[in-house]
């Protein structure tokens, strides 16, 4: 047999090896799953699944970084959740006939709230784009907002 044959039959060996203790592995096939749920935006579930594959193999680097992403995202998704609810409950101030100078308090306390919690947000390169435009768009409202009631 040829050198040239015989290394690159060993090469293809090793691949088949590890490509089979990659998929029958647990913390990889639970890595997989959690990759899954993470590009259809089930965060939550692909942390959960990632944080369990993390457990079961903590070298397993695919793990670790569905594991952060996850929890990045879920950061933004409570981000959206709570500017959708301050939202509503600044609209319905809006709604009354005149606006007291309590709730002008209100809306500026629930405005710094916003934006400084925009700023703690940190995205990364495979942060989806569909969660920092929406954060944005609320902390840009938000920051309008302040202005309008800050006067």
């Amino acid at each position: 047999m040829k050198p040239k044959t015989l290394l690159i039959s060993i090469a293809v060996f090793l691949l088949l090896v590890m490509g089979g203790y990659f998929l029958t592995h647990p913390s990889y096939d639970k890595s997989i799953r959690a990759k899954y749920y993470y590009e259809i935006g089930d965060y939550k579930e692909a942390y959960n699944l990632a944080k369990e594959a993390f457990s079961l193999d903590v070298y397993n680097r695919m793990a670790s970084t569905i594991m952060a992403q996850s929890q990045t995202s879920l950061k933004y998704v409570a981000y959206i959740e709570m500017g959708k609810k301050y939202m509503k409950e600044i609209d319905a101030i809006a709604a009354k006939e005149s606006i007291s100078d309590a709730d002008k308090a209100k809306i500026r306390l629930i405005c710094e709230i916003m934006m400084s919690g925009y700023v703690k947000l940190a995205p990364s390169v495979i942060t989806d784009d569909k969660l920092i435009k929406q954060t944005a768009k609320y902390h840009d409202s938000f920051e309008k907002l302040f202005e309008k009631v800050d006067r």
